[in-house]
């Protein structure tokens, strides 16, 4: 049986996704199987999470939908229809959720329909400890900064590249078919001093709730699985002679949503062009370098 840790390995890699439950916002993400759920929210001042077995879940079930007669597998596939949509983006027009908190914690009410009957399920979060925010938020954004910073600076020696190259054209005596096409030279410090002042104000300003875009759920997805596969692999190093447990890098239990037109994102590899002006950021040598997510919309 699949057991909480294994729950939680899993529920690493899936991304944090932007919700509503009632009238307040929220940062989710949740992990079905038929051995129990995991759940994973937070407001970005508090964390929650509740870990379920099958036999609490069954035990809970039978209290709250007398009703219903279905065995608890079936019962945790009906609690993924429920959440997974919703975590996709897609909720479903006939579930409402409402939430309560308090100095104890978050209670998630679900109200639902199973052909024609009514359906309710409670989830109960407690405060979730600090391991497991540093795990899934913390730690993973840190590492998402880190890739992104290093893939502005191969876009900036790019852009550099390409200037002088078009300089070069000019030098040879090319001219422009289109005047409107024209360009002026990258000035790394002008722009980084126009995007502070400019475009970081309105960032900054988004509505809380709402900061995974699909693009950054990817990212996620692509740092979490390193993490996990580094964290096997340090554990086959510990108990080489014991069974080695697969990490759950692959299959996503609740379905990433499409990314949207225009976004894009890639980790880079670790080394940059000599050529860009900026100041690398050096890896610790322990680190494995992040690889680049080429093919990662496909």
């Amino acid at each position: 049986m699949e057991g909480s840790e294994e729950l939680e390995s899993s529920l690493l890699t899936q991304p944090w996704a932007s919700v509503c439950f009632g009238e307040s916002a929220f940062l989710a993400k949740a992990c079905f199987r038929d051995t129990g759920y995991i759940l994973l929210i937070s407001d970005l001042s508090s964390v929650w999470y509740e870990s379920a077995d099958a036999e609490a879940v069954g035990q809970r079930s039978k209290e709250l939908n007398k009703r219903l007669t279905v065995h608890v597998s079936s019962f945790l596939h009906r609690l993924r229809k429920l959440m997974c949509p919703l975590l996709a983006g897609q909720p479903d027009a006939v579930t409402s959720f409402t939430c309560h908190r308090d100095a104890n914690g978050l209670s998630l009410h679900a109200k639902s329909e199973v052909s024609g009957l009514p359906f309710y399920w409670d989830f109960h979060c407690c405060p979730a400890p600090v391991e497991m925010v540093s795990r899934h938020l913390v730690r993973p954004l840190i590492r998402m900064s880190l890739v992104l910073q290093y893939q502005v600076q191969e876009l900036t020696s790019l852009l550099l590249q390409k200037d002088a190259e078009i300089e070069d054209y000019r030098e040879s005596g090319a001219a422009l078919s289109r005047d409107r096409l024209r360009t002026e030279p990258f000035q790394e410090e002008a722009f980084q001093q126009n995007f502070m002042a400019e475009s970081l104000p309105r960032i900054c300003g988004v509505e809380e709730g709402q900061e995974f875009t699909s693009a950054l759920q990817q990212l996620y997805v692509v740092v979490t699985q390193q993490e996990a596969k580094q964290a096997l692999k340090r554990q086959r190093s510990e108990d080489a002679e014991g069974p080695e447990p697969a990490a759950d890098t692959t299959g996503h239990p609740c379905p990433l949503p499409p990314t949207q037109e225009g976004e894009t994102v890639s980790s880079s590899e670790g080394t940059t062009p000599a050529s860009s002006p900026a100041q690398k950021p050096r890896l610790p040598a322990a680190k494995a370098k992040p690889k680049k997510a080429k093919g990662l919309f496909s």
